[in-house]
């Protein structure tokens, strides 16, 4: 990642139907409306005493929460009235493999005794999918997600009034989800752009879109979180302000807008956690307008890159002793190969505090100073380093489209390897032979041969092939001064070892009971 958080993974069913609950959660919040309304109007002034029994709900203040619940029902009407005519359906043709993708039937059927009639094989019929876009111009350019248009050969868009169209592919951007496309149509109405930054928690929101083919469905709620981090990354890069909302949003809405009470758009449906449990999350519209507006221009999506790994100091509590002294910052994990910082003076296990000036205290907010830098800008870093607070500076670079990682083939040594019980590992020298013929560009060390199953070296993730080279910052030049470098340690403080993974650099923690 150009700052990728060290751990990561969690919530990836794409998608975005109609909640059984959402015709309670309606009548309940209805109930409060009435609830309220009568009790303002049936409760006696302060200081006087009620005179004898009250009616439970008077006539009076049952009509004026019947008042409230109709400009209430008139508002939610009013957001499909105006949201739901740039709302688009797109179905994406796609080419079917039967090879890779059998159908129902193919699993239903396989296995069969021998006089169970036999099925001819699956055609290679196209693969069709449904998801859900918006209107951005009157000229024809929607707004989705990337990952509904994923392997598409052809693009339809059917709009509200019930018109279809061919679309054309005009740009996407895999790292946000966004793409754009276009349509041959004049006149078309655009959704109107909300400001996603300026939501706020507890505000309704509202889905259109087309969860299980079921077109133009709508859908409401409320804004339940801003800011959502870490959802899930793509390429080494993850978003980390994700709206999350409880309007229910099911697979096929994805792509398709999450409006507020005027209407407006303020973000992007694009996944759940799980299918229909409260959980949706939308990619704010800010973020999904600049890179959508960059795609219409034809430029390429250009982003500044360090090519560091990080984590918040104390998300790992097994090595959160190791930095006595430091309250807060974001710890380098792996420094990637030829990238920006690989050409500093940073190195793993060096904990950022400042990027210009400015504090950060978590890998997000890292993320974000960053990301407000520009390509070949130099960007100052303060960094603690074993009780040392250091200056490094770093020029920016370009996120790449893909990076590289170890390959770890395990090539044969004549080398007797030196093994390490105790850790769970083997190593041996690295020669001059060893270093051309796996190309691994390090000067001297010790290459790890092999990994024990369920070890302390396992647990920390060194690999077959990493290179060793300090152990407490101490040289490592061979297995004796790696033996006697690691006697000298105590593992129950922990054991720092510098690692050279085909060219980066990371680091391991040997604790003993970690």
């Amino acid at each position: 990642m150009w700052l990728a958080p060290a751990r990561n993974d969690a919530l990836n069913t794409y998608g975005c139907a109609v909640s059984k609950l959402s015709t309670m959660r309606l009548a309940s919040f209805i109930a409060v409306y009435l609830l309220l309304a009568s009790s303002l109007r049936a409760a006696p002034p302060l200081g006087e005493p009620e005179s004898g029994p009250t009616p439970n709900v008077p006539p009076e203040s049952a009509e004026a929460g019947k008042d409230v619940v109709h400009r209430l029902n008139s508002a939610f009407t009013k957001v499909f009235e105006l949201g739901a005519p740039s709302v688009v359906i797109i179905e994406v043709t796609k080419k079917n493999d039967a090879s890779e993708n059998p159908s129902l039937d193919d699993l239903f059927f396989q296995n069969q005794p021998d006089e169970s009639p036999r099925r001819d094989p699956p055609s290679k019929r196209p693969v069709q999918s449904e998801g859900s876009g918006f209107i951005v111009r009157g000229d024809g350019f929607i707004f989705t997600n990337n990952h509904v248009l994923e392997g598409a050969e052809r693009i339809d868009v059917k709009l509200k009034d019930g018109r279809e169209f061919q679309a054309k592919l005009i740009g996407t951007d895999d790292k946000t989800d966004v793409a754009v496309i276009k349509i041959d149509a004049t006149n078309l109405p655009a959704a109107q752009m909300g400001d996603s930054e300026a939501v706020r928690v507890g505000q309704f929101a509202f889905a259109i879109g087309a969860p299980f083919k079921l077109d133009y469905t709508f859908t409401y709620g409320v804004i339940s979180g801003k800011g959502r981090s870490k959802l899930f990354a793509t390429g080494g890069y993850a978003i980390s302000d994700y709206l999350q909302t409880d309007a229910s949003i099911n697979p096929g809405n994805s792509g398709g807008p999450l409006c507020d009470i005027d209407g407006k758009v303020v973000g992007m449906n694009t996944l759940i956690n799980g299918m229909n449990r409260g959980l949706g999350f939308a990619i704010p519209i800010n973020l999904a307008n600049d890179i959508g507006q960059q795609l219409i221009a034809g430029q390429k999506i250009m982003r500044p890159w360090l090519g560091i790994r990080i984590e918040t100091l104390g998300d790992d509590a097994s090595i959160r002793d190791l930095f006595k002294g430091l309250d807060k910052g974001v710890v380098v994990r792996t420094i990637e190969a030829d990238a920006p910082a690989y050409k500093s003076d940073l190195r793993p296990f060096d904990v950022i505090t400042q990027v210009d000036g400015a504090s950060v205290s978590t890998d997000t907010q890292l993320q974000r100073e960053i990301l407000k830098k520009k390509i070949g800008q130099n960007v100052d870093l303060t960094v603690w380093r074993k009780g040392q607070t250091l200056k490094i500076p770093i020029t920016a670079g370009e996120l790449p489209g893909e990076i590289g990682r170890a390959s770890n083939q395990i090539a044969p040594s004549p080398q007797k390897p030196e093994d390490t019980n105790k850790f769970g590992l083997q190593v041996q020298d690295l020669t001059k032979e060893v270093a051309a013929r796996l190309k691994i560009d390090v000067q001297q060390g010790v290459i790890v041969t092999d990994v024990a199953d369920n070890s302390l070296a396992s647990a920390q993730g060194i690999e077959r092939e990493d290179v060793i080279t300090e152990v407490d910052a101490k040289p490592v030049t061979n297995v004796a001064s790696f033996r006697e470098a690691l006697a000298k340690t105590d593992p129950r403080k922990g054991i720092l070892l510098y690692l050279d993974r085909k060219g980066s650099k990371t680091f391991a923690v040997l604790k003993a009971g970690g």
